[in-house]
């Protein structure tokens, strides 16, 4: 008997960044230079394990705690921390209890949680996205049987926001459309939204009947984590009932971890335990609970306040070496005197430069000079050091 039941599957097209990766680690050639993956960088190449991570780790050898289960909406007080560093320890969304957080994998799994409820729960069946947007996240609109729409964001001709069209885009949609939106440090343009402007997204959102999902992947990676907090707390000072992911993989350096999560914003205590009970109903039937580990280390260093100073203070060098990487970038190649301008990059915020490369000058960095970026021209400025910043931008210059 001949079985052709996986006869007809076609190969999935490699992943937009971490196929990229696959490309890099394969090429044997020397110099090359990975710019593909969102992965915090030092100067020498390698992730760094915080010291509040080490100590947290030694604690918890120490500790030997049991690997039993843990429940499905993650460890117990793990929601608290996290709802006092996202809106603010004083913040009236957390001493009312009007937000239902859980524990999640990682910020993708947040995203995928948040989506599965609020459309095989409240039936949510549109969404949008900016343009662009990170890689995975129409994928997983669209996996999840959402309609996918785009709205308007990088301004490639001024090497900024097209705010105007974006809330045009946003006043077109349907109400009860789920619109993604980059709280800080969009990924992969590195441009954010004034206070301003959030403003007016914000009443775009209420007067169109939009829900609004923020996701907060860089908290700390722009100006700090307060600062970074704004366009979410501006929505909870708007009282309108939204989501949040956010992740702990970068601000953390636990990329293998899986650790963040997911906050669904209501509008009373009660629609909160209720929005948490069908929340666990989702995780059930995703992965049941999630992994305790990453977020034993995170809840260490969230509810202890020195120990909260210390990982501030170890993010801000991870922020400054970052900027300062984009400012070397921008001169080294105003220096050796690119055919276009680029100090648009010291305007940007985050890991990432959307540098305007094309997809054909992206695929001759990678077979000139063994420079590898993601198809749509964006780099992750973690990738660079003064080691290798000359010759990233005199191959950038070549290619022009």
């Amino acid at each position: 008997m001949t079985d052709t039941l996986f006869s007809g599957v076609v190969a999935a097209p490699a992943d937009p960044i971490l196929g990229v990766n696959e490309k890099f680690k394969a090429d044997l050639r020397s110099p090359k230079v990975n710019l593909s993956a969102g992965v915090y960088l030092t100067e020498e190449g390698k992730t760094p394990v915080l010291n509040v991570v080490k100590e947290a780790e030694e604690a918890l050898a120490q500790a030997a705690i049991p690997h039993t289960y843990i429940p499905m909406s993650g460890l117990p007080g793990y929601d608290k921390v996290v709802q006092q560093m996202v809106f603010g320890a004083d913040s009236e969304i957390v001493q009312s209890g009007r937000a239902a957080t859980i524990q999640s994998l990682g910020g993708t799994g947040a995203l995928k949680v948040g989506m599965d409820f609020m459309h095989h729960i409240l039936g949510c069946t549109v969404s949008a996205t900016s343009k662009p947007t990170w890689g995975n996240h129409n994928a997983l609109l669209a996996m999840a049987g959402y309609e996918v729409h785009g709205y308007r964001y990088y301004d490639a001709a001024n090497d900024g926001v097209d705010f105007n069209g974006m809330i045009e885009d946003l006043k077109a949609l349907p109400a009860k459309t789920l619109v993604v939106l980059h709280s800080c440090c969009h990924n992969p343009t590195g441009y954010d939204l004034s206070a301003a402007q959030w403003q007016e997204v914000i009443a775009t959102c209420q007067k169109g009947g939009l829900i609004p999902f923020l996701d907060m992947a860089y908290q700390g990676f722009r100006e700090g984590l307060e600062q970074d907090a704004t366009a979410i707390r501006l929505f909870a000072a708007s009282g309108m009932s939204f989501l949040v992911a956010t992740s702990y993989s970068k601000s953390f350096n636990l990329y293998s971890e899986r650790i963040g999560a997911l906050t669904v914003v209501t509008q009373s205590a009660q629609q909160a335990q209720i929005v948490l009970s069908q929340l666990k109903s989702v995780v059930r039937c995703n992965y049941s609970n999630p992994p305790a580990y990453g977020g034993r280390i995170v809840m260490r260093v969230l509810s202890d306040p020195v120990k909260f100073a210390l990982w501030e203070e170890e993010l801000a060098v991870m922020r400054v070496r970052i900027k300062a990487m984009r400012k070397a970038l921008a001169d080294e190649l105003q220096r050796i005197g690119a055919k276009r301008d680029f100090s648009f990059i010291t305007r940007q915020a985050g890991m990432f430069s959307f540098t305007g490369l094309s997809a054909e000058q992206v695929a001759r960095l990678a077979d000139e000079f063994a420079i590898y970026a993601v198809k749509n021209g964006r780099i992750c400025i973690c990738g660079l050091n003064h080691g290798n910043v000359e010759y990233v931008a005199k191959s950038i210059a070549s290619v022009l």
